[in-house]
């Protein structure tokens, strides 16, 4: 593998995978970010140079164990990791047979945020018909829950609520995503986050919980708007992703008119036996 090193580099990269999008959607994101001050300290390697096929972001060495998650974007995408490629997960669970490696196969929707679409991807048919806006969720109770932003203490609470959470390395890569990124969250009326919305390190909005004693108030879809409202202010573009089996996150993703994109989004979490 080719190590791109350089502002240089890494910026005729994101031009590369820009013309690639909607395929390239995640890698792009982060490396997006990373030329934008790379905060989490990643890295990037391709095939070969400059006509790559495959593009592999991974934390740096010095980094990797500090708090990053260690997972390696790959286009086509992620290798704890997600890929678009569903062909993949034959060969990936054959691999991990012989190498004493267990392999959870999830397949995802990847969602666009609409002023995404329409910066990034005008020729879609779905960011045509798309309406003016980014939708309407219901009315919330400004009495009993108040925007504001995540802080460091309110890790240990989002480390609870996320699939991937429940360990002091998760805890700490949360910690770094409310201090790198823009954070969302309503407090109840203890003072305490009910419901709040993140972002990792490619990028991508995550994490996302509603606290189950404030369930079904539309606090997500709320929060979801007020997240991706920021980053179009910002530039940043605004995307995340969802279990297929995940009903309730698609129901918001379609009245919030996110885009999803063609062909399906694949995880794969691989752990030691």
């Amino acid at each position: 593998m080719f190590h791109l090193q350089g502002p240089q580099l890494l910026r005729m990269l994101e031009k590369s995978l820009r013309k690639s999008l909607p395929e390239s959607l995640k890698v792009y994101g982060t490396v997006f970010h990373m030329n934008q001050g790379n905060p989490f300290s990643l890295t990037a390697l391709v095939d070969k140079w400059p006509d790559f096929k495959t593009v592999v972001i991974r934390p740096q060495e010095q980094v990797r164990g500090q708090g990053s998650n260690e997972r390696a974007s790959v286009f086509p995408e992620h290798l704890q990791g997600q890929l678009l490629l569903s062909s993949l997960n034959e060969v990936l669970q054959n691999l991990a047979a012989t190498k004493s490696v267990k392999v959870e196969h999830t397949q995802c929707i990847l969602y666009v945020m609409p002023e995404t679409a329409r910066k990034l991807l005008p020729s879609l048919p779905e960011t045509k018909n798309l309406p003016v806006g980014i939708g309407a969720p219901t009315a919330l109770n400004q009495e009993m829950f108040k925007l504001s932003s995540m802080g460091p203490a309110h890790a240990t609470l989002v480390n609870k609520f996320w699939h991937f959470g429940g360990n002091e390395r998760s805890q700490r890569f949360i910690e770094r995503c409310i201090r790198t990124f823009p954070t969302f969250c309503f407090l109840g009326p203890e003072g305490t986050p009910a419901s709040w919305s993140l972002m990792d390190q490619t990028g991508e909005i995550r994490m996302g919980a509603t606290l189950p004693e404030y369930r079904g108030r539309g606090l997500m879809s709320q929060i979801l708007a007020v997240h991706t409202r920021a980053l179009d202010q910002l530039g940043i573009p605004a995307y995340n992703h969802t279990d297929k089996g995940n009903k309730i996150v698609q129901r918001i993703s379609h009245n919030l008119h996110h885009i999803a994109i063609p062909r399906g989004w694949n995880q794969w979490n691989c752990e030691p036996l």
